[in-house]
């Protein structure tokens, strides 16, 4: 009689966000033994998906496009492919990725579907999930009481957010993204644009809620410099304090910053944007009562600042195993 060797089930993690933050660290884990959900705004209005949102009434489909080619197992030359952006014609600023996602969605007639179909094309290491399945228009509340409307706009209005928000406020999540968070061994916020890229997610209702109240341990990774129009002068803690004041918890357990010196030629050119590298105030996220780890993290691709895809997916990898350990037999 032959016996057959059950394999150890993968730790699993979920990661939440947009931009392209998402997709660098995307591209890291994807080297580890484990068990990838990627959680992706769909509040995006500008370029090849704002076009095709409006044209075609999907969800826009480029950071969605973006995680699946971060994720993908292919020939370089066939995400290069995917990722192709048009120019000087009809088709000027379309990436073919988007534009076979929406031919994908009108075949089958639901967005959830054509991202499952288009992963097994391009062989996805992971699952992605658009954080609805149907389009949401991000607004912002700006501190003078004036209101902005559009993703894309809202970081050139030139003033301070007060709050984001979202319509339709009924907006549900999928039902596999509310089971690949309760049974996450990490859960992972980051890095990615504040309002305009994090926040769109855990506003969807169930989605916010379900993080908070989360079994797994919940990590931050904050953005290495800030965003002019978006989170000019904030600090770490400031990051962390504008999540919990829109979800309405303390859901973080542990923040992964950066601790290494930004050249100040690199300081500089991004001073033209008014952007700077975000201050830590360990003393202030000690308060907050999570765990802080400071590690060198960034990398340049360039001379623009990156969070650096191996060590950051190492650190991650190591958190999950220590989470999971029990399951390692230790």
């Amino acid at each position: 009689m032959v016996k057959y060797i059950q394999q150890p089930q993968q730790p699993k993690i979920v990661i939440i966000g947009g931009g392209t933050g998402l997709p660098v660290l995307l591209r890291g884990l994807k080297q580890y033994p484990v068990d990838i959900t990627a959680i992706v705004t769909v509040a995006d209005d500008g370029g090849s998906s704002g076009r095709l949102r409006d044209d075609f009434h999907i969800p826009p489909p480029g950071d969605v496009r973006n995680v699946l080619a971060a994720l993908s197992d292919v020939e370089p030359l066939v995400e290069k492919m995917f990722q192709h952006r048009f120019v000087q014609s009809e088709l000027s600023g379309h990436s073919l990725g988007n534009l076979i996602l929406a031919a994908m969605t009108s075949i089958t007639g639901d967005f959830v579907h054509a991202i499952q179909e288009m992963s097994k094309v391009l062989n996805v290491r992971g699952k992605v999930l658009p954080a609805a399945n149907q389009s949401v228009v991000l607004h912002a509340e700006l501190e003078d009481g004036s209101y902005i409307s559009g993703e894309s706009k809202i970081p050139y209005s030139g003033k301070k957010i007060k709050r984001v928000f979202l319509t339709p406020s009924e907006v549900k999540p999928l039902s596999e993204t509310i089971t690949a968070i309760r049974q996450a061994d990490l859960i992972v916020v980051g890095p990615g644009s504040l309002y305009t890229s994090i926040l769109p997610n855990l506003l969807v209702p169930r989605i916010g809620y379900e993080v908070c109240n989360a079994k797994a341990r919940k990590v931050y990774v904050c953005n290495l410099m800030t965003q002019a129009g978006e989170t000019l002068n904030y600090s770490a803690s400031d990051h962390v304090k504008t999540i919990y004041d829109h979800i309405g918890c303390a859901c973080i357990d542990t923040i992964l910053v950066n601790n290494e010196e930004v050249p100040p030629q690199i300081q500089l050119r991004y001073k033209e944007e008014l952007a700077q590298p975000v201050h830590f105030d360990v003393a202030k996220l000690l308060e907050l009562g999570m765990e802080v780890v400071q590690e060198q993290i960034l990398t340049y691709e360039q001379e623009y600042i990156r969070h650096d895809t191996k060590k950051v997916a190492n650190i991650l990898y190591k958190m999950l195993v220590n989470e999971t350990k029990s399951m390692f037999g230790s």
